[in-house]
């Protein structure tokens, strides 16, 4: 297909890869699926936004999704450049359909690489050509062993419970696609998809009655992630973060989005999608409305405890 290109299969061994397999029914003619422009139905809105359609294959999405409940963050070493231990900088999609025309293959040089210098322990030096590394934790080899097949049947079954029900895997993941201020924003988002509620702001979608009536949307936000996490302080982190979105968004004198601020965002994120992927081993859950209310019962207490801001 591309006998004019190189493909330097040495360099590429030099990275680890994510490998997704995934089983695709074929559901178009060999001649739709070899040349599918001419097979396009003109009237359809091309110009649509698919709200929640990610950048990458669903598949590859989600097993992104489930490496990124690993705690990165505290496995960083430089949390100041990356808290990320990994990039996925593209896609190369392989299709075993021999009608499907294949992608031209990629280069070495898209990928990151950096000088290195060693003695060649004769009185002189090597200058090689590496891989650029995310540096970890020693912890992070051990502890990421956890991320196993028992793990992913784990997630796999949460994703599917009532509390997933809205985008908080499409969040997270593009919080880690994402670069400055939108991966802090996309963060953020990520805790209101999975403790907020459309009634917190219109009280007449309420299915069952409020028990906390006159409570402001942000502070049933602060209530339920105390709620969910045990403890306050997580419902003070969450102000903190709140309040820096808010000023960006609503466009007010603000400083810069510190490290600090920006690994916290992604840390509790994280917390608060992991303890809602346990919550759902507990036993059926058969409201997610029922379930956030029994969250601000249980937080609504510590946030009003020692000073907490009024209700």
């Amino acid at each position: 297909m591309f006998q004019g290109a190189g493909f330097d299969a040495d360099r590429f061994s030099e990275f680890h890869w994510l490998v997704v397999e995934e089983d695709v029914v074929l559901d178009k003619e060999p001649e739709a699926r070899a040349v599918p422009v001419l097979f396009m139905d003109m009237r359809e809105d091309f110009g649509r936004i698919e709200p929640h359609k990610g950048r990458f294959p669903s598949a590859l999405e989600g097993s992104l999704f489930f490496f990124l409940l690993a705690p990165w963050e505290s496995w960083s070493t430089m949390p100041e450049v990356d808290w990320r231990g990994f990039r996925v900088p593209w896609v190369y999609t392989v299709d075993s359909d021999i009608f499907v025309r294949p992608s031209s293959p990629p280069s070495a040089d898209t990928l990151n690489w950096e000088d290195r210098v060693y003695d060649d322990g004769y009185g002189g030096t090597v200058e090689v050509e590496r891989p650029l590394e995310l540096r970890l934790s020693d912890e992070a080899k051990t502890e990421v062993t956890v991320w196993d097949q028992h793990r992913w049947a784990m997630v796999e079954q949460a994703k599917r419970t009532v509390l997933f029900e809205t985008p908080i895997a499409h969040f997270l993941v593009r919080a880690f696609l994402a670069e400055g201020v939108d991966e802090f924003l996309a963060h953020i988002t990520t805790i209101e998809a999975a403790l907020g509620l459309q009634s917190d702001y219109q009280k007449n979608l309420r299915i069952s009655s409020d028990r906390h009536k006159g409570m402001r949307a942000t502070n049933r936000m602060r209530g339920r992630v105390a709620g969910l996490l045990g403890e306050r302080r997580y419902a003070d982190q969450y102000e903190t973060l709140f309040n820096v979105r808010s000023a960006f968004l609503h466009g007010r004198a603000m400083n810069a989005i510190s490290t600090g601020e920006r690994v916290l965002a992604r840390s509790l994120a994280r917390q608060v999608v992991e303890a809602l992927i346990l919550a759902t081993q507990t036993g059926t859950i058969s409201s997610r409305e029922d379930f956030l209310d029994d969250l601000l019962d249980k937080g609504a207490p510590m946030i009003r405890a020692t000073g907490g801001a009024p209700s």
